[in-house]
């Protein structure tokens, strides 16, 4: 056999490779390839189109796209006014600002956002962690003003930090949000959620602050005196309403418009027949006089002093994080389905500063939700237009609709959450985890389970823990396998995997499959004496040659570090005294590049034990090795 030599990596400045794992780390789509070789002006056009994306679709709009994002902004209004007001309430606002939050960040998402078919507005779990984690020192009964000034602070907070994700290029920091945990982490706010809404659903007026769901259930079976009977009919007819429609359009999808029309059509009938029937002055809460008018200006209520300073910012990093994760999720997948590019840098700036522009205009944590999403795509849009459609329609509600709404129940609001939440618990998703991997099923289980039975952001903290303590596994204890030949070729495998794979009397070859460093690297060591053991104890037993050669097989070791460049050191020791030769097979240019610096003697980097293939090192050293290799 051929034996090819193993070249030693060109030599590269410290500056240079700086350069190369910063760029990596950083830049991994390399934004600045399309100015290449373009003249000023085109660099200019394409800078600008960089940062404001509208300007790339809008120079070639007709008025055939317009009509089609007219009807899908048209469609998803119809789903925003009523779902805004609903999701205002869950966070413990007033109903007004969820309609301000339709209003302004959808005009500023089209303009910076990169997605075509997402809705903005806002959306039930941030919601519920803004109202949940503020409520905890401050009521917003008692004192509603300071309640609204630290939402619009949590909401600068958010909002600043997301658009610095993406401006410092730091998205890869919400990748800690696996789907297990996301996906255990919805059902569980979506049960919450629910939960959340039998005050309304049973007309309760003392209801527990608490967000687990044994306070929640404790305080409505304690106040079953309050429970409303006229209430409970008209809550349970409209959601068996709204869950019909639902049930209709998942089974047909043509029909998405019956569910996307049926709050609007419910919010109307329920106003209609309560204003009809005086039902306010028979147990049926309504949500009382709106004030009319757009988005008043809130920057001077924003708080950035004194002792809820703490509150806030992490309420608005929790909330950041969360709803960033969701808006570039629901991007992204509409975008696989239509076969375009959504830049995850380019969103997490736009998120961002709709937020930050949303809390100096009245407006709290928004982001794009699936629901709407899914309804602006079915709807045909083609552009973000749809999103100033939708915007524009809030603004006429907010310009001379508002006296409508004020006989609207607060019990059609608790189900049009309930039935906006349900479809947050992903079943298929779930047993789709359990057959592929049970520690995933675990981390959203734990993710669940603390969300249902601690606290949204307790539950949400217990997940990541979960699977960043997963990752530290696979960190330090890294797969190293026994690679065996399979007969009649030059090819080696896992023993344990291909059931004829052969060992080579006298060779134990291991393959690494991790980078070696500090975390794994005495784990490694403790592992391959383990190893050399075994094999010796096995070569005895069945009476072969003696083990000669550890050979390690480094394809998939893409990085050492000092540690590292010490276990190769202290194992090239333990194998000389075992009259075992170490060789090394197929090292990565950065990983030979630092042995060959630490190997000033050449102890242990010597050509000679050095290949790019297995079978090539196991056919050469065998010729070395004497007559009772020949026949390997």
């Amino acid at each position: 056999m051929e034996v090819h030599k193993v070249v030693a990596p060109p030599h590269r400045s410290t500056a240079a490779k700086l350069k190369t794992r910063l760029k990596e780390t950083f830049f991994p789509d390399d934004p600045l390839r399309q100015f290449r070789g373009q003249p000023n002006r085109t660099k200019l056009i394409r800078a600008a189109q960089y940062i404001f994306p509208i300007l790339q679709w809008c120079p070639e709009y007709s008025f055939r796209l317009l009509k089609s994002d007219v009807v899908s902004g048209l469609t998803i209004a119809s789903l925003a006014i009523p779902q805004g007001i609903s999701y205002a309430k869950l966070a413990n606002l007033p109903p007004i600002v969820g309609l301000y939050s339709s209003f302004v960040p959808p005009l500023v998402y089209a303009v910076l956002g990169s997605s075509r078919d997402l809705a903005v507005g806002p959306v039930s779990i941030a919601s519920l962690i803004l109202g949940s984690m503020l409520r905890q020192q401050v009521s917003p009964v008692d004192n509603p003003l300071l309640f609204l000034q630290l939402a619009f602070t949590s909401t600068f907070f958010a909002g600043l930090f997301q658009a610095s994700l993406g401006i410092l290029r730091l998205g890869f920091i919400i990748d800690f949000l696996s789907k297990a945990t996301l996906i255990g982490f919805m059902a569980g706010a979506a049960i919450i959620v629910s939960l959340q809404q039998l005050k309304a659903l049973l007309g309760i007026t003392h209801f527990t602050k608490q967000m687990s769901v044994i306070p929640v259930l404790s305080s409505v079976f304690h106040h079953t005196n309050e429970w409303s009977w006229q209430t409970i009919v008209m809550g349970v007819c409209f959601l068996l309403f709204l869950l019909a429609t639902r049930h209709l359009s998942m089974k047909k999808p043509k029909l998405f418009w019956v569910s996307a029309g049926a709050p609007l059509l419910s919010v109307i009938l329920s106003t209609l027949i309560v204003f009809v029937s005086r039902a306010d002055r028979h147990g049926i809460s309504v949500i009382g006089k709106l004030q009319e008018g757009l988005n008043p200006p809130s920057w001077n209520m924003l708080q950035f002093h004194g002792s809820h300073l703490g509150l806030v910012a992490k309420t608005g990093l929790i909330t950041g994080i969360v709803s960033l994760t969701e808006g570039i999720a629901v991007g992204r997948t509409f975008a696989a389905v239509k076969n375009y590019h959504v830049d995850g840098n380019k969103e997490m700036i736009a998120i961002g500063l709709m937020n930050v522009v949303g809390s100096a205009t009245s407006c709290y944590v928004t982001t794009g939700a699936f629901s709407r999403s899914a309804v602006n795509n079915n709807a045909g849009c083609k552009t973000a237009v749809s999103n100033i459609v939708m915007s524009v329609t809030v603004m006429v509600t907010l310009l001379f609709l508002m006296p409508l709404f004020e006989y609207t129940p607060n019990v059609v609001l608790g189900a049009i959450i309930v039935t906006a939440v349900i479809g947050l618990i992903d079943l298929p998703a779930a047993r789709h985890i359990w057959r592929i991997d049970k520690f995933d099923f675990l981390v959203m289980l734990c993710a669940f389970f603390g969300v249902v039975f601690l606290s949204v952001q307790n539950g949400l903290a217990i997940a990541v823990g979960l699977s960043l303590f997963k990752l530290l596994m696979q960190v330090t204890r890294p797969k190293t396998v026994v690679m065996g030949n399979i007969p009649g070729t030059d090819v080696y495998r896992n023993l344990h995997h291909y059931k004829d794979a052969q060992r080579i009397p006298g060779f134990l070859v291991l393959s690494i499959e991790s980078p070696v460093n500090f975390a794994n690297s005495n784990y490694l060591t403790e592992r391959t004496s383990r190893w050399i053991e075994e094999c010796e104890e096995e070569e005895a037993q069945e009476k072969h040659s003696s083990l000669r050669f550890l050979i390690l097989e480094m394809s998939a070791v893409s990085g050492v570090d000092t540690n590292g460049v010490s276990f190769f050191k202290e194992l090239k020791k333990t194998t000389a005294k075992k009259n075992i030769e170490l060789v090394f097979v197929n090292p990565l240019s950065e990983v030979m590049e630092k042995l060959q610096r630490a190997d000033e003697e050449e102890e242990f980097m010597r050509p000679e034990f050095l290949f790019l293939t297995v079978s090539e090192a196991v056919a050469s050293l065998s010729l070395k090795g004497g007559p009772s290799f020949n026949n390997v």
